[in-house]
């Protein structure tokens, strides 16, 4: 009898913690199960063999055998699986008398007895019995639909090969088993040898293959198997194309289904189900519903629970409050609400568009509740900040499940409790609980947010000690984590030493992010362009957020608006992550019109929406804008964060009047009206409008009495408004405090130094510089850009690595000299060095602002403006010459520093001078 590799234990094994399990999950030494009150199932064997009655006992002689009953028994546990071919008791064997016929129903009969109590002793029994008997084709097909109800996939495969002339049903029972039991490719081989024997397959075979195909996700096949349906007349059967949906829903072509769904002569639920299914799993939201909706208008039809959890889920994620409602009326109307995964998938629903007091009475209300149920309410209790209740509902859990672990360890991230998350884990490992891919990656970003560098080096160690460095999603995992804990050069090893096949996409998604998030932006958008022309890389949810946010940062306007049109196309644009980083991108691009279209199309916000629209009008310096943002904020009934407050109280910087009073107000505000304590972050903001209207004795007196000692970064505020308003005597009050300090901010000493600078006190100066050395602080360099044809330029000062360097400089010595006839005078106070005349003014001609707005005027056609970015503050020289460059070349320049965006124009600036 030929043989085919073993069907994989599917009970959970006690390992040692050196022993590897599959890739999926790991065990560590766990308590045994508790046992139940209720008896296992007796097996039949000994009842019927003890009543020979309807069996002659010559044929019973074979079943008591001795050797038979000793065979070998597969390791392989029952997994309640269901064939598609009953076992026949109609058939009669034409070469039997008539005691016989009475014989082969009772086997029939006695084989559907041994699936019914799981008796496998008698199932073998009666195997041997057919075996006396002859070789019987049908007999056969029964017996391998019984072993494959039992588990035992072997022995089933064992009497098919055993069988000279199987026929369709005998080919079709073990591919649709193959295909259940994850051996998809056995399946398909099985499929081909079929085919080459010179049997046409019919719709059990077809719906088998299918299976495999979908689970695999081969289209190809797909696509042959469903033109042989067509050929063989199987197209139209409802389950064939129920099967070839699923296939085309399962592998993303979505016009395809929709074709295939359109032409169908006869549907079923199950194909309104498998379409409306595709169509989420598609993020085709909105045709999903209308699906539905037209579900409800045929007669014939009505949803069933399938139906209802799948558009509520739909509902869920792109936050269709309304829909989502008309569906849970809907569950009542035909009295589904109380169907355990219609309640479940309600709970879900309103955990994202509700309140926690829906969430709560719909668990009160439930009839029976499940492990699902449970974890739906710790998912809940988390998406609303309430940790503590999460706990406390995981800890009155009757029964719990890796999932349910999982949903702890995911809540705690997202509500940056990295620590307790961690705690977690270690009792999740002394417990012996089941670790899964998502337990490990969930605790990878737990150290991300902790940011200890010992405590990720541990975690990396115990990951790759346990063999699980090989799944994508915790390489991912670790990359994204070493970026975060200090350590991008074991990342960016990493990330080399995998291979470029199938699975790197989500590896690539997280490198682009650790660039991103290490200051490395161009790194981050040549990978992003590398892994496009490869088609190495899926564009997801974070992967458009991701790279969204790197065009931002570095003004990459056209290749954000081409991400945009992508995320539209592919429906990425209603998840709330994508929407709000396509408002930050358009702000930080100079479009702020685009801005506020992208934020009035979202299907939803949240506080981040409305803190990103605030912030790009502060880009913008537009602070009477952000105020009447806050205003439809407050009308609209969202709840303000920290965040938003910060940003409120610095947009009275940039109001067109002086409207400190409305400032201090609202400051007040935080604590008296929305209950919220005020940080060193807001104390900043107010100190710095107090700075930038020119209280600064007012900004001093209220550090001075402010209820906890001030961080670095209130001083560094009052400072920012000395340097504004060039107050020495205040500024040096306010260095010592700093230096004093021992901030770790490397800017904050070349603030201190610039102002000591600017008064000619150079030896000052010098000695902060010194100072920071000697701390080991690096000051970041500085540097400017601009993008042409999709290619980024970047400038140092006095930089000429540029190919075409030779052109900038002379092109800038001509600016310079066509702006000083028109007036611009240097400014020598910020050539920070104790040189000669000539050298300051070299120092100061060739910064790196000016070497790249020369760039641009080379490179940009006439009347297109100029677009530069900073990485720091614009220095006021710069900012003159600017002014005078678009009286002289007669175009714009919009150009951003880290204060917001600078419009020169005809002499101007849209900052007024004050940045």
């Amino acid at each position: 009898m030929a043989s085919i590799p073993q069907t994989p234990v599917t009970t959970a094994i006690t390992l040692s913690p050196l022993c590897l399990p599959s890739q999926n999950s790991f065990y560590f030494p766990s308590k045994p199960p508790p046992t139940t009150s209720q008896p296992p199932p007796q097996p039949l064997t000994s009842h019927i063999l003890s009543k020979p009655n309807h069996l002659h006992r010559r044929h019973f002689s074979s079943c008591t055998s001795q050797s038979l009953l000793s065979s070998p028994l597969s390791l392989t546990k029952p997994q309640n699986l269901e064939s598609s071919f009953p076992l026949d008791s109609n058939y009669h064997s034409p070469q039997t008398n008539t005691d016989c016929l009475i014989e082969v129903d009772d086997l029939f009969n006695l084989l559907r007895l041994s699936v019914k109590y799981t008796d496998i002793d008698l199932a073998r029994a009666l195997h041997a019995s057919i075996l006396k008997l002859g070789e019987d084709t049908h007999l056969g097909n029964a017996v391998i639909a019984a072993y494959i109800k039992l588990g035992l996939v072997v022995d089933a495969y064992g009497v098919f090969m055993g069988m000279s002339t199987p026929d369709v049903v005998s080919y079709s029972t073990l591919i649709s088993s193959f295909s259940k039991l994850n051996r998809e490719t056995e399946a398909i081989q099985l499929f081909f040898r079929m085919r080459i024997s010179g049997i046409e397959p019919n719709e059990y075979s077809f719906v088998a293959i299918l299976t495999a195909c979908i689970r695999t996700l081969e289209l190809e096949m797909g696509l042959q198997v469903h033109a042989l349906a067509i050929k063989l007349g199987y197209s139209q059967l409802v389950f064939v194309a129920n099967a070839l949906m699923g296939l085309y829903g399962k592998c993303g072509c979505l016009d395809q289904a929709m074709h295939l769904f359109d032409e169908m002569p006869q549907r079923d639920i199950a194909s309104w189900n498998t379409m409306i299914s595709s169509l989420v799993k598609g993020l085709s939201y909105e045709k999903a519903l209308t699906l539905f909706r037209v579900l409800n208008q045929n007669k014939g039809f009505k949803a069933d629970q399938f139906t209802l959890s799948t558009l509520l889920t739909a509902c869920a994620r792109c936050h269709a409050r309304i829909q989502g409602r008309e569906i849970h009326a809907y569950a009542i109307r035909v009295g589904l609400e109380n169907n355990l995964s219609v309640s479940n998938a309600i709970i879900g629903f309103y955990t994202r568009c509700g309140s926690l007091n829906h969430v709560a009475a719909l668990f009160e209300r439930m009839p029976f509740r499940d492990v699902i149920s449970w974890t739906e309410m710790i998912t809940a209790y988390m998406e609303f900040g309430l940790v503590d209740l999460a706990v406390d509902m995981f800890n009155k859990m009757p029964e719990k499940n890796s999932v349910s672990y999982n949903a702890l360890l995911t809540g705690f991230c997202k509500n940056n409790e990295g620590l307790k998350a961690l705690n977690l884990f270690v009792r999740m490992v002394q417990e012996g609980a089941e670790l899964t891919d998502f337990t490990l990656t969930s605790v990878i970003n737990a150290c991300g947010l902790l940011l200890k560098l010992e405590i990720s080096r541990q975690i990396h160690g115990f990951i790759i000690k346990f063999g699980f460095r090989s799944n994508a999603c915790i390489e991912a995992a670790l990359i994204d984590m070493c970026s975060k804990c200090g350590r991008m050069d074991d990342a960016d090893r990493m990330f080399q030493s995998l291979s470029t096949d199938g699975g790197n996409s989500i590896i690539q998604t997280s490198m682009i992010c650790g660039y991103a998030r290490n200051g490395l932006p161009e790194e981050a958008i040549c990978l992003f362009y590398r892994s496009q022309l490869e088609g190495t890389m899926v564009l997801d949810e974070v992967a458009f957020t991701s790279i969204l946010g790197v065009c931002g940062t570095l003004g990459f306007h056209e290749v954000g608006k081409q991400i945009h049109c992508q995320a539209l196309k592919t429906g990425f644009h209603a998840e709330l992550g994508v929407g709000n980083s396509i408002i930050s991108m358009y702000s930080k691009c100079y479009n702020i019109d685009d801005a506020i279209k992208a934020f009035n199309t979202m299907p939803a916000h949240n506080v981040v929406s409305w803190n990103g629209l605030i912030a790009g009008q502060l880009l913008h310096r537009q602070g009477d804008e952000a105020l009447a943002i806050w205003s439809s904020m407050e009308k609209a009934g969202i709840k303000p964060d920290a965040i938003t407050f910060v940003l409120l109280v610095s947009a009275y910087k940039y109001t067109s009047s002086n409207l400190l009073d409305g400032c201090r107000s609202l400051f007040l505000s935080m604590k008296m009206i929305h209950d919220l304590e005020p940080t060193s972050e807001h104390y900043a903001s107010l100190v710095g409008v107090l700075g930038y209207w020119g209280l600064l004795e007012e900004a001093e007196e209220l550090i001075d009495t402010m209820p906890f000692v001030p961080e670095v970064s209130v001083w560094r505020a009052l400072l920012d408004g000395c340097r504004i308003h060039a107050n020495t005597s205040i500024g040096k009050r306010v260095a010592k405090h700093i230096i004093g300090m021992e901030p770790r901010d490397p800017s904050t000493y070349v603030l201190v130094s610039n102002l000591y600078a600017a008064s000619g006190r150079w030896h000052c100066s010098e000695m902060v510089r010194e100072n920071m050395r000697d701390r080991g602080f690096r000051k970041h360099p500085c540097r400017s850009w601009v993008i042409n044809k999709k290619q980024l330029h970047t400038f140092y000062a006095r930089d000429k690595s540029h190919p075409q360097s030779k052109d900038i400089y002379s092109g800038l010595d001509i600016l310079i000299l066509k702006c000083l006839k028109a007036g611009y005078e240097p400014d020598m106070s910020f050539v920070l060095q104790e040189v000669e005349e000539q050298q300051k003014k070299d120092f100061l001609f060739y910064h790196s602002a000016k070497l790249a707005a020369t760039y641009g005027l080379l490179k940009t056609r006439p009347g297109e403006p100029i677009r530069v970015v900073k990485n720091i503050l614009l220095c006021r020289d710069c900012h003159t010459f600017l002014k005078y460059a678009t009286v002289v070349t007669q175009r714009e320049i919009i150009f951003r520093d880290a204060s917001g965006f600078h419009c020169f124009s005809n002499g101007q600036c849209s900052c007024k001078g004050y940045w």
